[in-house]
């Protein structure tokens, strides 16, 4: 074999290795075993979530000022992809290290990394393949979509594409871990255990560091399910956005970095330092940008629009100081009703916690504990309220601005719906199980592509 060092890939077409990485993945079992499994959890997880929304829009018919708070987002499809999200942490690593461990353990890597390739294309092929097993493994949630809508029922299309992006996103950051595992380990077994710490420990840093301030708060925010949570809200943060590819991309080249079996441990931790260093900066960077986009049709995210252009205006910085701990259900009501929609809307925000070392419900003898100060133009005024509705009128008090008119009609009517999918369990639980398994079968007597007809640039 020779030398990795001395070795000048040729210009090779990428598609046959894609085509062969596509072809080992599908001829094997875990790929279809998982969307044999996924398909009744999706299902049960469908037909559960339609009957608790079909209650709620019951009660809507007898009071229809609860219609608006009826959103297929949150009452239909976030239930139903939570089946998506789960597989895709517990089992989807399983199926993306087949992509690499498989080769490493019956000593084919050595051959393929002779093939007029360099290993970052590799890499690039094996990703390929990793996001086709997603789209793949996502027939069952898109089998929800096309349910839904014959059943009458309603999808924005922004936030439903918003949805299938961020789900996209933390497949392929789960394949790409899945991958770098392989790459580091002498077989699957130790692989699949090292992908499941990155997973599964993400659900201990939740746990663990909730409500959190500080470098606590930030090292939280590291964990993988934190990429979905703004894509469920309907939100598109162009932060978070560049955070998850930089992070996807970082796994790929610590990946293409350890892939070869022939360059020296001291090159590739120089080379991993490298790659970690650089994604660090990028997070960094992403870290900053606050720009995001509100594409729930509720507009959850934000104030009404009246106040949206109203704030836009207050350009001086704004300093809220809250006596809350971080835990107390009030601080994060005033979160997700305030704060957080401030944050988006205004240019400066500070927002400090004053309630360190005290208690969640406020065992506390100060009596402040409660309180929210907003501090603007040298003005300051304090709350208790954790409604925009409170909030927002003592804000245009400190900017000296008046209170602007509501716009009529731009109300969110709510989308009830009343129905039954016990009938989607014929499909769940029988025909879409059947078509996997002729697919199955199917891609299990397809002819395999051997390795050695990849090598089109030249001799090994």
């Amino acid at each position: 074999m020779r030398s990795p060092e001395s070795v000048a890939p040729h210009r090779a077409p990428i598609r046959p290795l894609v085509m062969k990485e596509v072809r080992e993945i599908v001829s094997g079992r875990a790929l279809w075993t998982l969307l044999l499994i996924l398909s009744p959890l999706v299902g049960y997880s469908f037909v559960q979530a339609v009957a608790l929304y079909s209650e709620a829009s019951s009660a809507a018919r007898d009071a229809p000022v609860l219609a608006s708070g009826l959103s297929p987002l949150d009452g239909v499809l976030v239930p139903s992809f939570g089946a998506l999200y789960l597989a895709v942490t517990l089992l989807f690593p399983f199926v993306a290290i087949r992509a690499l461990g498989h080769e490493k353990e019956s000593g084919a890597l050595r051959l393929l990394v002779q093939l007029p390739y360099a290993a970052p294309t590799l890499i690039a092929a094996k990703m390929a393949a990793i996001a086709i097993e997603w789209l793949v493994a996502s027939v069952p949630v898109i089998s929800v979509l096309l349910i839904w809508r014959l059943m009458g029922g309603h999808l924005n299309a922004p936030e439903t594409l918003n949805l299938l992006l961020g789900h996209l996103l933390y497949g392929l950051l789960v394949g790409t871990i899945a991958l770098f595992s392989s790459s580091i380990s002498d077989s699957a077994a130790t692989a699949a255990i090292v992908a499941l710490a990155f997973t599964i420990g993400s659900w201990v840093l939740d746990f663990g560091l909730a409500g959190q301030t500080g470098w606590l708060e930030w090292i939280s925010g590291l964990s993988l399910t934190q990429v979905l949570r703004s894509f469920e809200q309907g939100l598109l943060s162009l932060g978070l956005l560049l955070g998850v590819v930089a992070a996807i991309v970082a796994f790929a080249a610590l990946a293409a970095v350890w892939l070869h079996p022939g360059v020296p441990a001291r090159a590739k931790l120089i080379r991993s330092v490298a790659a970690v260093t650089t994604a660090c900066g990028v997070l960094a960077l992403a870290a900053q940008i606050k720009l995001s986009f509100d594409v729930s049709e509720d507009r959850r995210n934000s104030f009404p629009a009246a106040d949206q252009r109203e704030l836009a205006e207050l350009r001086l910085p704004l300093v809220v100081t809250v006596r809350l701990a971080p835990e107390d259900p009030r601080y994060v009501d005033l979160r997700r009703n305030v704060l957080s929609k401030l944050e988006r809307v205004l240019p400066h925000v500070t927002v400090r916690l004053a309630t360190a070392g005290q208690s969640v419900v406020g065992s506390t003898n100060d009596e402040s504990y409660g309180e929210v100060e907003y501090s603007y133009d040298g003005r300051s005024a304090k709350s208790r309220s954790t409604s925009h509705r409170e909030v927002l009128p003592i804000l245009y008090e400190l900017a000296g601005k008046p209170i602007p008119t509501a716009v009529s009609g731009a109300e969110y009517p709510g989308y009830p719906l009343v129905a039954r999918a016990d009938l989607a369990f014929i499909w769940f639980l029988g025909m879409l199980p059947l078509l996997i398994g002729a697919a199955w079968w199917r891609s299990h007597h397809a002819p395999r592509i051997p390795a050695h007809l990849l090598n089109h640039g030249g001799p090994a």
